[in-house]
């Protein structure tokens, strides 16, 4: 199962204050907004993948609490990027003082704002079924881990510091900083660098 992408510029551009009165009145839909105006439908993912998730969220919040550094955000809440884009990274990570420049408003609703560190996981979307043959699997994955990588470029266009795309499929993760990406063999330990002081990841 594939996110779907709705082409809104026909009809409607969505203002922040739209999009995010669309996302409460679809409370049970992960909704994410392209800088281009598209609606994107993200769909659930399955329990291995959520576990997953779960685990860096709650490494990454353990090292925070010890720190008090910053805040840390999981993959329900969406950022509005300098580009106008809206995103979930599946965790995210943003510095304190950042954080605390924000108005009230602006943290009840969604961050104006791309966080320092972000985590994508890839997962699979295709979900098994009979009828998904082995090629439409591959070049669903293929084109879902291209989907992130574009994601995760997009991020660092917009200002963020470190990012991580942890791909388990190709047991590889790929680090994005300003400057080149660069591409690990799992297992690996991550380390947060400068960005996240003292944070290290057994992947």
């Amino acid at each position: 199962m594939n996110s779907v992408v709705l082409n809104l510029e026909p009809i409607a551009h969505l203002s922040d204050e739209q999009f995010y009165q669309l996302c409460v009145a679809n409370c049970d839909l992960s909704l994410e907004m392209s800088a281009a105006g598209e609606l994107i439908i993200v769909p659930p993912v399955g329990g291995e993948s959520g576990n997953r998730e779960a685990d860096l969220i709650t490494d990454l919040n353990n090292w925070n609490r010890q720190t008090e550094l910053g805040k840390v955000f999981s993959s329900s809440t969406i950022f509005i990027l300098p580009n106008g884009a809206k995103r979930s990274p599946d965790a995210a990570w943003v510095k304190l003082a950042r954080w605390e420049a924000l108005t009230p408003e602006q943290r009840k609703k969604f961050p104006p704002l791309v966080p320092d560190f972000a985590i994508e996981l890839r997962k699979v979307r295709c979900g098994g079924s009979p009828r998904c043959s082995t090629f439409s699997r591959e070049r669903s994955e293929t084109d879902r881990l291209q989907t992130i990588q574009a994601k995760m470029q997009e991020y660092i266009e917009n200002g963020l510091r470190l990012g991580w795309l942890i791909n388990p499929q190709d047991q590889q993760v790929e680090i994005y900083r300003s400057q080149a990406v660069e591409v690990v063999q799992m297992p690996a330990i991550l380390s947060g660098e400068d960005v996240l002081p003292g944070f290290e990841l057994p992947v």
